[in-house]
């Protein structure tokens, strides 16, 4: 396993990912450079279906692909742990035995070996995230189980419940589906909860709207979903999965918002070509052209505004690059789950910022009193001073108790 890893990296410096975000960004670059020369915004609607008469939006385009390419991120993260744990576990002397060594029919033999299975190592490696994706049948995995808890320096428990297990890649695409169930109905429950001032137009101004018109509850098109919310319901679908599964929530929680970060760098690029999301009228050279129909009311004779979702994919690219480099790096300096607090302090402070040139923000209201402050600028300074003093009192905690050895 180490000598298979020494090869791959001596023959790709960078891990594939690298190409796909940096291929992304250079798209959208040249789309926004593109704007600023010529005022146009590509049409919101990417191909329409034509049996189906079903559009496809650029919207929900660059979320979905966000989304998946921070998972695929998150799982190669998740496989260089797994491989990491399992040369921790495993002596060299067992892992370099040839398979040869296991008494097992040629066919069996033949079977592994198109598998790309040729060493004890890699079997054992294979195993321990789950038998089955060796894709044998039932008998065959039982034989080899049997012949491998008979080889000398392997270990039985290396073979029920082997320690790399909990790094399994699978997880990610396993765990996305009900992370993802669980996000959407947050989002849109902090949305229906916190409706901006512009839903107005579509009758809606308080939360009590909502219920009075059932419908509006699902037309998300007409109406959009709260990132705080979206990022709870997340984490509930992470932490069901998790205990269901017997992994550590935090740890992978660890992992996960560093794809979470980087699916926002892409997702926010929805929001260009359905032109939302922008901020007050200004003259700055990378001012973002807002077409009349989409312009908010009150602003209809300015043409050029603050390129919100650009500052915010920004700032999430810069988050990912941050987290990134921690849980590569350094995951060893830190407790278990600072890496979560990190990236919910990260977006907190830039939403914060964000809201200070921001349109269409709800306000907070407390018992009849207008505080002129918005929602999310609220809800970010609970969060950010949360994580901040969760960090210090687990990191004061661990000093004491180091202290009182």
């Amino acid at each position: 396993m180490r000598k298979q890893l020494s090869v791959w990296q001596q023959r790709m410096s960078y891990a594939p990912y690298w190409y796909l975000i940096l291929g992304g960004l250079l798209l959208v670059t040249i789309l926004f450079i593109n704007h600023l020369r010529t005022g146009q915004t590509p049409r919101a609607t990417a191909v329409v279906i034509p049996v189906l008469n079903l559009p496809i939006f650029w919207y929900g385009i660059c979320i979905v692909g966000g989304i998946a390419l921070g998972a695929y991120v998150v799982s190669r993260l998740a496989n260089e742990r797994a491989v990491a744990l399992f040369n921790e576990t495993v002596p060299p002397g067992v892992q370099e035995q040839d398979t040869a060594v296991l008494p097992l029919s040629a066919e069996l033999q033949l079977k592994l070996q198109q598998r790309r299975v040729h060493t004890v190592g890699q079997l054992l490696f294979r195993w321990g995230l789950d038998p089955r994706a060796l894709g044998l049948k039932p008998a065959e995995i039982d034989t080899i189980g049997q012949e491998l808890e008979e080889t000398p320096g392997v270990d039985g428990a290396w073979l029920t419940n082997a320690p790399w297990r909990i790094w399994n890649p699978d997880h990610v695409w396993n765990g996305l589906i009900v992370c993802l169930l669980f996000a959407v109905i947050g989002a849109r429950l902090y949305h229906v909860l916190t409706p901006s001032p512009s839903m107005a137009a579509f009758g809606i101004e308080t939360p009590w709207d909502y219920f009075r018109n059932p419908m509006q509850l699902i037309n998300i098109r007409a109406g959009g979903l709260g990132i705080y919310g979206g990022l709870a319901g997340g984490a509930l679908g992470l932490f069901i999965y998790t205990r269901r599964q017997r992994i550590p929530t935090l740890a992978w929680a660890d992992l996960a918002v560093v794809g979470v970060a980087l699916g926002q760098v892409f997702g926010r690029w929805g929001n260009f070509f359905n032109q939302e999301l922008y901020g007050r009228p200004t003259t700055l050279p990378w001012a973002i052209t807002i077409t009349e129909a989409h312009r908010l009311p009150g602003y209809e004779e300015f043409s050029q505004f603050h390129p919100a979702f650009l500052y915010e994919s920004l700032w999430n690219l810069l988050a990912f690059l941050v987290l990134y480099t921690l849980a590569k790096r350094h995951s060893t300096r830190l407790l278990t789950g600072e890496l979560t607090a990190l990236y919910l302090t990260f977006y907190a402070v830039g939403r914060i910022l964000l809201e200070t040139v921001r349109l269409d923000s709800r306000t907070l209201n407390l018992f009849g009193l207008d505080l002129n402050m918005a929602v999310a600028t609220f809800v970010s300074l609970l969060v950010a001073l949360a994580m901040a003093a969760w960090v210090l009192a687990r990191r004061w905690r661990r000093r004491a108790a180091v202290g009182n050895r």
